[in-house]
């Protein structure tokens, strides 16, 4: 299997999306996906890019991905976020999340980052098992939180 691992196009866009969607699709979460192509070109094609993407492509068809962007920490420094990498279901088990995700091992090293930060939900154990393969510190004393776009709008109003 002839797989290429490649920093991601914007033709490569609506492939990406396909497979943010499978993922979405996998974690029982299809309607949270409110991302468009044209978002996704317009973030992370320009001279300041929100996000950087790598793609796993097999027979000019991109069948992989890892998005993920730089961090800053003020213990740390610089860091990246790995946000998602997903390999397409029937291609699963053959090696290339792990070529995308050594991948973004060598960028955040080649980038002199201090940390590699991602999330796995607590039930993903084929995603828990894959991480384990590696010397990954798995945090129980972090809870994440977040605020919408709706309930940011909501509290800025009020301010």
């Amino acid at each position: 299997m002839n797989i290429i691992i490649r920093k991601a196009l914007k033709e490569d866009m609506p492939q990406v999306l396909a497979l943010i969607k499978e993922l979405a699709l996998y974690e029982k979460a299809a309607q949270e996906v409110t991302n468009n192509v044209e978002e996704m070109i317009k973030d992370g094609f320009n001279d300041n890019p929100v996000y950087f993407c790598d793609v796993a492509e097999y027979n000019s068809v991109v069948v992989g991905m890892a998005i993920y962007f730089i961090k800053y920490s003020t213990w740390k420094g610089k860091g990246i976020y790995l946000d998602d990498i997903l390999v397409t279901e029937k291609l699963r088990g053959k090696g290339i999340g792990k070529m995308l995700f050594d991948n973004v091992i060598k960028v955040s090293h080649e980038l002199g980052v201090n940390q590699l930060h991602w999330q796995v939900l607590d039930w993903n154990t084929p995603a828990i098992n894959f991480y384990k393969k590696y010397p990954t510190n798995f945090d129980s004393e972090w809870i994440n939180c977040k605020l919408t776009n709706q309930q940011i709008a909501e509290l800025s109003n009020k301010m």
